[in-house]
């Protein structure tokens, strides 16, 4: 009797193991099946944006507007762009303003002291549109003061901030901005650019001595008005 009850546990244990495996399995069917990971959206390429700059006015008395209209392509309305100067520190904002349909946008700066500097317009970007720059020349802010020349009879002679003074020599005499500083001097449509050179003058209210050389490329006379930046 003993084999027989051998077969029974046996047949009880393979009973209860194949219940526990029947239950797993019924488990596992009725288990939620985890959601897929949502795919990647696509990155949206980004158009290239450009600047046409179609009327600047750079050169301008103190207390008058600078003005540089223009166009930003892709044509969207509301975006921003910058007017930019160049200073010691770097480029700084002057002017913005948001472009209207068609991408056209005006910029306008106005200075009460005189001034010369790079200017750039400047747009930043969007997430449609790539940044760009432009670099559209020089803001010179002008006030006007007396000058003279010299020149004749004194070829040879030493400046007063070093050198030699020739007939070649392109360059202006003042009493008191350092030596090496920069000048922009506009006569009608003619405009020079300079550095201060020596000393001087001592006469009346004259506030610029202008060089021979610097006298003949700007189509001045003998005494009178400059405009003058610096």
């Amino acid at each position: 009797m003993r084999p027989q009850n051998t077969r029974a546990r046996a047949a009880l244990g393979m009973g209860a193991l194949g219940t526990a495996m029947l239950a797993a399995g019924s488990a596992a069917a009725q288990a939620p099946t985890a959601a897929p990971a949502p795919a990647a959206t696509p990155a949206v390429a980004k158009a290239d944006a450009s600047l046409r700059i179609d009327k600047r006015r750079l050169n301008v008395r103190t207390g008058r507007r600078a003005v540089v209209r223009g166009t930003l392509k892709p044509a969207a309305a509301g975006r921003v762009v910058r007017l930019e100067r160049l200073g010691a520190k770097g480029w700084r904002a002057i002017d913005k303003a948001r472009t209207a349909d068609g991408g056209r946008f005006t910029l306008r700066f106005r200075s009460r002291r005189v001034d010369t500097a790079k200017v750039r317009v400047r747009f930043a970007g969007d997430g449609r549109a790539s940044a760009v720059r432009r670099r559209i020349g020089r803001l010179n802010v002008y006030r006007p003061a007396l000058a003279s020349w010299y020149g004749p009879g004194l070829y040879g002679n030493r400046l007063g901030c070093g050198g030699t003074l020739n007939a070649g020599t392109i360059g202006v005499a003042h009493k008191s901005l350092p030596c090496g500083s920069r000048v922009v001097l506009r006569k009608g449509g003619r405009v020079v650019r300079a550095r201060v050179i020596d000393r001087g003058p001592y006469v009346g209210a004259r506030e610029f001595d202008l060089t021979q050389a610097t006298k003949q490329r700007l189509g001045f006379g003998s005494t009178g008005t400059v405009l003058v930046a610096h």
